[in-house]
Protein backbone atom coordinates (compact mmCIF):
# COMPACT_ATOMS: atom_id res chain seq x y z
CA UNK A 1 0.00 0.00 0.00
CA UNK A 2 1.55 3.39 -1.12
CA UNK A 3 1.86 5.79 1.73
CA UNK A 4 0.13 9.14 1.20
CA UNK A 5 0.95 12.43 2.97
CA UNK A 6 -1.44 14.27 5.26
CA UNK A 7 -1.94 17.03 2.76
CA UNK A 8 -2.39 14.19 -0.52
CA UNK A 9 -5.22 12.86 1.65
CA UNK A 10 -6.40 16.42 2.56
CA UNK A 11 -6.74 17.58 -0.74
CA UNK A 12 -8.41 14.23 -2.41
CA UNK A 13 -11.00 14.23 0.96
CA UNK A 14 -11.63 17.98 0.91
CA UNK A 15 -10.43 18.99 -2.97
CA UNK A 16 -10.42 23.08 -3.50
CA UNK A 17 -11.84 25.01 -6.95
CA UNK A 18 -13.12 21.56 -8.18
CA UNK A 19 -15.88 22.52 -11.24
CA UNK A 20 -16.13 24.99 -14.29
CA UNK A 21 -15.53 28.42 -15.28
CA UNK A 22 -18.02 30.03 -17.33
CA UNK A 23 -16.75 31.82 -20.34
CA UNK A 24 -12.63 31.03 -18.90
CA UNK A 25 -9.78 32.46 -20.45
CA UNK A 26 -7.85 29.54 -21.24
CA UNK A 27 -8.70 25.88 -20.82
CA UNK A 28 -6.26 22.87 -21.11
CA UNK A 29 -6.58 19.07 -20.81
CA UNK A 30 -4.10 16.07 -20.10
CA UNK A 31 -4.27 12.27 -19.98
CA UNK A 32 -6.71 10.24 -21.33
CA UNK A 33 -10.06 7.95 -20.05
CA UNK A 34 -7.61 5.21 -21.60
CA UNK A 35 -4.73 5.46 -18.97
CA UNK A 36 -7.41 5.90 -16.00
CA UNK A 37 -6.77 9.54 -15.61
CA UNK A 38 -7.81 12.39 -17.28
CA UNK A 39 -8.17 16.56 -16.28
CA UNK A 40 -9.49 19.75 -17.67
CA UNK A 41 -8.14 22.91 -16.22
CA UNK A 42 -9.95 26.29 -16.56
CA UNK A 43 -8.45 29.65 -16.14
CA UNK A 44 -9.81 33.40 -15.82
CA UNK A 45 -7.18 35.75 -16.20
CA UNK A 46 -6.84 39.60 -15.76
CA UNK A 47 -3.58 41.80 -16.99
CA UNK A 48 -2.10 38.73 -16.67
CA UNK A 49 -2.54 37.33 -13.57
CA UNK A 50 -4.57 34.12 -12.76
CA UNK A 51 -7.33 35.50 -11.31
CA UNK A 52 -9.34 31.74 -10.46
CA UNK A 53 -9.02 28.71 -11.66
CA UNK A 54 -11.14 25.49 -11.69
CA UNK A 55 -10.63 21.58 -12.41
CA UNK A 56 -12.72 18.84 -13.67
CA UNK A 57 -10.86 15.14 -13.26
CA UNK A 58 -11.56 11.77 -13.40
CA UNK A 59 -8.68 9.29 -12.03
CA UNK A 60 -7.29 8.60 -8.84
CA UNK A 61 -7.00 9.99 -5.36
CA UNK A 62 -3.28 11.75 -6.30
CA UNK A 63 -4.90 12.82 -9.67
CA UNK A 64 -7.43 14.63 -7.41
CA UNK A 65 -5.05 15.81 -4.72
CA UNK A 66 -2.31 17.17 -7.88
CA UNK A 67 -5.02 19.06 -9.18
CA UNK A 68 -6.62 20.81 -6.31
CA UNK A 69 -3.18 22.04 -5.13
CA UNK A 70 -2.80 23.16 -8.29
CA UNK A 71 -5.31 25.43 -8.27
CA UNK A 72 -4.17 26.75 -4.76
CA UNK A 73 -0.73 27.40 -6.41
CA UNK A 74 -1.50 29.19 -9.35
CA UNK A 75 -4.38 31.54 -8.58
CA UNK A 76 -2.85 35.05 -7.85
CA UNK A 77 -0.35 34.26 -10.49
CA UNK A 78 1.66 36.07 -13.29
CA UNK A 79 1.62 33.59 -16.22
CA UNK A 80 5.35 33.76 -16.70
CA UNK A 81 5.23 32.74 -12.84
CA UNK A 82 3.05 29.94 -14.11
CA UNK A 83 4.79 29.12 -16.84
CA UNK A 84 7.57 28.16 -14.75
CA UNK A 85 5.77 25.86 -11.90
CA UNK A 86 6.89 22.18 -12.36
CA UNK A 87 5.55 18.84 -11.80
CA UNK A 88 8.11 18.63 -8.69
CA UNK A 89 6.60 21.95 -7.49
CA UNK A 90 3.28 20.77 -7.39
CA UNK A 91 4.13 17.11 -5.64
CA UNK A 92 6.36 19.17 -3.47
CA UNK A 93 3.27 21.35 -2.24
CA UNK A 94 1.69 17.99 -1.31
CA UNK A 95 4.69 16.93 0.80
CA UNK A 96 5.26 14.55 -1.78
CA UNK A 97 3.87 11.62 -3.91
CA UNK A 98 4.96 7.82 -3.89
CA UNK A 99 6.52 7.27 -7.19
CA UNK A 100 4.41 5.30 -8.86
CA UNK A 101 1.67 8.49 -8.70
CA UNK A 102 4.19 11.01 -9.85
CA UNK A 103 2.78 11.26 -13.38
CA UNK A 104 -0.35 12.65 -11.67
CA UNK A 105 1.86 15.78 -11.27
CA UNK A 106 2.88 15.33 -14.25
CA UNK A 107 -1.09 15.33 -15.55
CA UNK A 108 -1.52 18.88 -13.78
CA UNK A 109 1.77 20.60 -15.30
CA UNK A 110 0.62 19.04 -18.72
CA UNK A 111 -2.87 20.75 -18.13
CA UNK A 112 -1.53 24.19 -16.97
CA UNK A 113 0.81 24.01 -19.91
CA UNK A 114 -2.02 23.55 -22.28
CA UNK A 115 -4.00 26.10 -21.04
CA UNK A 116 -1.43 28.69 -21.33
CA UNK A 117 -0.40 27.56 -25.04
CA UNK A 118 -4.25 28.23 -25.63
CA UNK A 119 -3.59 31.51 -24.73
CA UNK A 120 -0.32 32.81 -25.94
CA UNK A 121 0.67 31.77 -29.23
CA UNK A 122 2.97 28.73 -29.64
CA UNK A 123 5.96 30.99 -30.16
CA UNK A 124 5.78 33.32 -26.93
CA UNK A 125 4.84 30.02 -24.88
CA UNK A 126 7.97 28.46 -25.91
CA UNK A 127 10.16 31.11 -25.74
CA UNK A 128 11.68 30.23 -22.10
CA UNK A 129 10.29 27.55 -20.32
CA UNK A 130 12.72 26.22 -17.61
CA UNK A 131 10.92 23.04 -17.30
CA UNK A 132 11.93 22.02 -20.87
CA UNK A 133 16.14 22.48 -20.32
CA UNK A 134 17.71 21.25 -16.79
CA UNK A 135 21.38 22.84 -17.09
CA UNK A 136 21.01 23.10 -20.69
CA UNK A 137 19.94 19.57 -21.41
CA UNK A 138 16.26 18.64 -22.50
CA UNK A 139 14.01 17.07 -20.03
CA UNK A 140 13.91 13.33 -20.42
CA UNK A 141 11.32 11.68 -17.23
CA UNK A 142 9.50 14.12 -16.08
CA UNK A 143 8.06 12.24 -13.49
CA UNK A 144 11.40 13.26 -11.60
CA UNK A 145 12.68 16.22 -13.79
CA UNK A 146 15.95 14.00 -14.83
CA UNK A 147 17.56 15.21 -17.38
CA UNK A 148 19.42 13.79 -21.03
CA UNK A 149 22.72 14.70 -19.59
CA UNK A 150 21.95 13.43 -15.82
CA UNK A 151 20.87 9.86 -17.99
CA UNK A 152 24.46 10.08 -20.01
CA UNK A 153 26.42 10.80 -16.70
CA UNK A 154 24.99 7.80 -15.17
CA UNK A 155 26.08 5.66 -18.47
CA UNK A 156 29.75 7.00 -18.04
CA UNK A 157 29.72 5.75 -14.29
CA UNK A 158 28.92 2.19 -15.09
CA UNK A 159 24.83 2.42 -15.99
CA UNK A 160 24.35 -0.32 -18.75
CA UNK A 161 20.72 -1.16 -18.25
CA UNK A 162 17.08 0.73 -17.52
CA UNK A 163 17.53 -0.99 -14.39
CA UNK A 164 20.85 0.81 -13.70
CA UNK A 165 19.78 4.25 -14.91
CA UNK A 166 16.80 3.84 -12.55
CA UNK A 167 18.43 3.41 -9.85
CA UNK A 168 21.70 6.00 -10.30
CA UNK A 169 18.69 8.56 -11.19
CA UNK A 170 15.07 7.41 -10.38
CA UNK A 171 14.00 8.08 -13.85
CA UNK A 172 11.52 6.07 -15.19
CA UNK A 173 10.46 4.39 -12.11
CA UNK A 174 6.54 5.88 -12.68
CA UNK A 175 4.84 6.70 -15.65
CA UNK A 176 7.24 4.73 -17.51
CA UNK A 177 7.03 6.76 -20.58
CA UNK A 178 10.46 7.54 -20.74
CA UNK A 179 11.73 3.91 -20.91
CA UNK A 180 12.20 4.28 -25.03
CA UNK A 181 13.95 7.62 -24.62
CA UNK A 182 16.26 5.93 -21.69
CA UNK A 183 17.03 2.61 -23.69
CA UNK A 184 17.90 4.96 -26.74
CA UNK A 185 20.57 7.27 -24.41
CA UNK A 186 21.83 4.00 -22.95
CA UNK A 187 22.57 2.69 -26.53
CA UNK A 188 24.65 5.50 -28.32
CA UNK A 189 26.21 6.43 -25.21
CA UNK A 190 27.79 2.67 -23.74
CA UNK A 191 31.58 3.44 -23.93
CA UNK A 192 32.44 -0.26 -24.68
CA UNK A 193 31.93 -1.60 -28.38
CA UNK A 194 28.77 -3.71 -28.74
CA UNK A 195 28.52 -5.67 -32.46
CA UNK A 196 25.30 -4.23 -33.68
CA UNK A 197 22.53 -6.90 -33.60
CA UNK A 198 22.16 -6.36 -37.48
CA UNK A 199 25.30 -7.20 -38.23
CA UNK A 200 24.79 -10.84 -36.47
CA UNK A 201 24.00 -14.36 -38.59
CA UNK A 202 20.48 -15.11 -38.03
CA UNK A 203 21.58 -18.32 -36.05
CA UNK A 204 23.43 -15.87 -33.86
CA UNK A 205 20.05 -13.91 -33.52
CA UNK A 206 18.12 -16.71 -32.28
CA UNK A 207 20.54 -17.66 -29.52
CA UNK A 208 21.17 -14.05 -28.22
CA UNK A 209 17.30 -13.66 -28.24
CA UNK A 210 16.77 -17.39 -26.81
CA UNK A 211 19.47 -16.70 -24.05
CA UNK A 212 17.16 -13.54 -22.64
CA UNK A 213 14.07 -15.28 -23.12
CA UNK A 214 15.03 -18.17 -21.17
CA UNK A 215 17.51 -17.08 -18.54
CA UNK A 216 15.92 -13.40 -17.84
CA UNK A 217 12.03 -13.21 -19.01
CA UNK A 218 10.95 -16.81 -18.12
CA UNK A 219 11.95 -16.82 -14.46
CA UNK A 220 9.87 -14.15 -14.16
CA UNK A 221 6.94 -15.29 -15.44
CA UNK A 222 7.54 -18.30 -13.94
CA UNK A 223 6.64 -16.61 -10.70
CA UNK A 224 2.80 -15.99 -12.16
CA UNK A 225 2.58 -19.31 -13.10
CA UNK A 226 3.42 -18.52 -16.81
CA UNK A 227 5.58 -19.13 -19.62
CA UNK A 228 6.65 -18.20 -23.02
CA UNK A 229 8.54 -20.26 -25.80
CA UNK A 230 10.21 -18.88 -28.96
CA UNK A 231 8.59 -19.23 -31.91
CA UNK A 232 10.95 -17.09 -35.00
CA UNK A 233 12.67 -14.42 -35.51
CA UNK A 234 12.34 -12.74 -38.49
CA UNK A 235 14.53 -9.83 -39.11
CA UNK A 236 13.64 -7.35 -36.11
CA UNK A 237 10.39 -8.88 -35.47
CA UNK A 238 10.49 -11.69 -32.73
CA UNK A 239 7.36 -13.97 -32.53
CA UNK A 240 6.71 -15.77 -29.12
CA UNK A 241 4.21 -18.36 -27.63
CA UNK A 242 2.73 -17.22 -24.22
CA UNK A 243 2.23 -20.43 -21.73
CA UNK A 244 0.31 -21.15 -19.13
CA UNK A 245 -1.37 -18.60 -17.05
CA UNK A 246 0.38 -15.63 -19.48
CA UNK A 247 -1.81 -17.42 -22.27
CA UNK A 248 -5.10 -16.98 -21.09
CA UNK A 249 -4.32 -13.46 -18.51
CA UNK A 250 -6.78 -10.77 -19.33
CA UNK A 251 -3.27 -8.55 -19.42
CA UNK A 252 -1.57 -10.66 -21.79
CA UNK A 253 -0.77 -8.27 -24.84
CA UNK A 254 0.35 -5.68 -21.74
CA UNK A 255 2.58 -8.38 -20.59
CA UNK A 256 3.93 -9.05 -24.00
CA UNK A 257 4.92 -5.38 -24.76
CA UNK A 258 5.23 -3.97 -21.22
CA UNK A 259 7.56 -6.58 -20.30
CA UNK A 260 9.10 -8.96 -22.77
CA UNK A 261 9.58 -6.64 -25.64
CA UNK A 262 10.66 -4.06 -22.72
CA UNK A 263 13.56 -6.84 -21.62
CA UNK A 264 14.34 -7.57 -25.13
CA UNK A 265 14.75 -4.39 -26.18
CA UNK A 266 16.66 -3.73 -22.93
CA UNK A 267 19.16 -6.34 -23.41
CA UNK A 268 19.05 -7.43 -26.58
CA UNK A 269 18.44 -4.41 -29.46
CA UNK A 270 16.01 -1.58 -29.08
CA UNK A 271 14.21 -2.24 -32.65
CA UNK A 272 13.17 -5.43 -31.67
CA UNK A 273 9.24 -5.78 -31.93
CA UNK A 274 7.73 -8.44 -30.46
CA UNK A 275 4.72 -10.25 -31.43
CA UNK A 276 2.32 -13.92 -30.43
CA UNK A 277 1.97 -16.62 -32.10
Amino acid sequence: MWDYSDKVKDHFKNPRNVGSIENADAIGQAGALSCGDKLKLYLKIDNNIITDAKFQTFGCGSAVAASSILTEMIIGKSLDEAKKITNKQIADALDGLPPEKMHCSVMGREALEDALKNYFSEEDYYSELEEEKKEGSPIICHCFSISEKEIIDAVNNGAKTFDDVSKITSAGLACGRCKDAILNIIKQNLKEDKKEFDSLSPIQKIIKINNVIENTIAPELALDRGGIELVDVDGNNVYVKLQGQCSSCVNAKRTLKNFVEFKLRELVDNSLNVFEK
